[in-house]
């Protein structure tokens, strides 16, 4: 999608995106290195982010009856702004001199974050529809997502840069202003969303919760959807257990092997986005894109050699967009419009679930998997309900074509 096709409201949205992914980003590299500078702990940096995940999966599952009943533009420039300040949090601590009150800065940051993302998210995805033409979701959730991806490959690198030059605490002013300018950009949005009056109550958010997910659940495409999704997120967060451990110890690499290699994916993603572009947006290519995904982490199961896995990770980048993007617009198209920020977040819940799920596979010692069985595990749970679904479009198609053939020789 050319940006000159890209309505004003959408470019805020978009740039507002970029900003705010580039300050996370360089937020979340100086956090682990500022706590471990201080404590020298691996077990406070599992529970930094344990502070972070928890509290958000206990928010998305009980937040989702609430997203139905606000203004979502403003929303998502109040939480900016609420970012913005907790970035100071840590700097004020670390100017200070207190270690304690560092410490109690990361934590109150991490909270704040966790707390957000998981809302932030889920208003902004229910609001593309606002802002594009039916046509254009496809495209524009391509152009999002392949972006999101290069900033969490620029950022580390434009940070490391930084850190050479300034010292550590003074990215927590680039990232606190990386927020404020987010929430700047965000505010040429134009309110259409209209808040609905509810009678807030134990009663009224439970029956809203049973709603929200009956609703979700009414839509078995949806539910598909958000499935297809999570065995993809399941996989991401496997990778990153065995990813440093394959390259290193496996193919026995170089540190510099691997950090190729952790680029490659992004790489990918960011061409696959333009090749989106030029191909057809229906389910067939959808399909094809998880199962090439799918199919990628399998070919490392035999990569033989670090360049061939690089090879293999570059596949995956470049095909699972056509997959992310699509199954994202189809989601935004057929779910209930009024219900959209409340199915958002139970299908985000499905995702953030997912995550950890993989970690914690990829890491239990007890399942006797190597890693590169788990490779071919991961692969094989995205490939084959891929390929099943990819022979279902193709039969449909099929019986399509021979049904149009009778009609026109009728």
């Amino acid at each position: 999608m050319k940006n000159n096709s890209l309505s004003r409201p959408f470019k805020a949205l978009w740039i507002g995106e970029i900003i705010s992914e580039f300050g996370g980003a360089a937020g979340g590299i100086i956090n682990g290195l500022l706590l471990f500078e201080i404590t020298g702990s691996k077990e406070w940096m599992g529970a930094l982010w344990l502070l972070y995940f928890l509290p958000s999966l206990v928010l998305q599952a009980i937040s989702a009856p609430f997203l139905n009943h606000v203004i979502k533009e403003r929303m998502i420039i109040n939480i900016q702004r609420f970012r913005s300040f907790a970035y100071i949090l840590p700097l004020f601590g670390y100017v200070s001199g207190s270690q304690m009150g560092t410490i109690a800065g990361l934590v109150i940051l991490q909270c704040v974050l966790g707390l957000l993302q998981p809302i932030y998210a889920s208003l902004s995805f229910a609001l593309l529809p606002d802002l594009c033409e039916d046509k254009e979701l496809v495209s524009a959730n391509s152009l999002l997502d392949g972006t999101m991806r290069l900033m969490s490959f620029i950022a580390p690198g434009v940070t490391s840069l930084l850190l050479l030059v300034s010292p550590l605490y003074t990215i927590y002013g680039l990232s606190s202003l990386m927020f404020l300018l987010s929430s700047l950009s965000l505010s040429q949005i134009p309110q259409v969303s209209k808040k609905r009056v509810a009678t807030w109550s134990k009663k009224f958010w439970w029956e809203e919760t049973k709603i929200g997910y009956r609703t979700f659940l009414q839509f078995p495409q949806l539910l598909r959807l958000t499935l297809l999704s999570s065995s993809v997120q399941f996989a991401v967060g496997a990778t990153m257990v065995i990813n440093v451990p394959f390259i290193r110890e496996d193919l026995t690499g170089e540190a510099w092997e691997y950090a190729i290699f952790a680029g490659m994916f992004p790489i990918g993603y960011a061409l696959g986005m333009l090749l989106l572009t030029k191909l057809p947006k229906n389910n067939k290519t959808m399909y094809v894109g998880l199962v090439g995904g799918g199919l990628s982490f399998i070919a490392l199961y035999f990569a033989p050699s670090v360049y061939i896995a690089w090879g293999c990770e570059f596949l995956g980048g470049l095909l699972f967009p056509m997959f992310n993007a699509q199954s994202s617009a189809l989601f935004q198209r057929n779910a209930p419009r009024d219900r959209l920020s409340q199915l958002s977040a139970v299908r985000l819940l499905f995702l953030r679930i997912t995550m950890p799920l993989g970690i914690l596979f990829a890491s239990n010692s007890y399942l006797g998997i190597s890693t590169r069985m788990t490779y071919l595990f991961i692969g094989v749970i995205i490939a084959v309900p891929g390929m099943y679904y990819l022979i279902c479009t193709l039969i449909q198609n099929k019986d399509h074509d021979l049904k149009d053939q009778v009609k026109i020789s009728s």
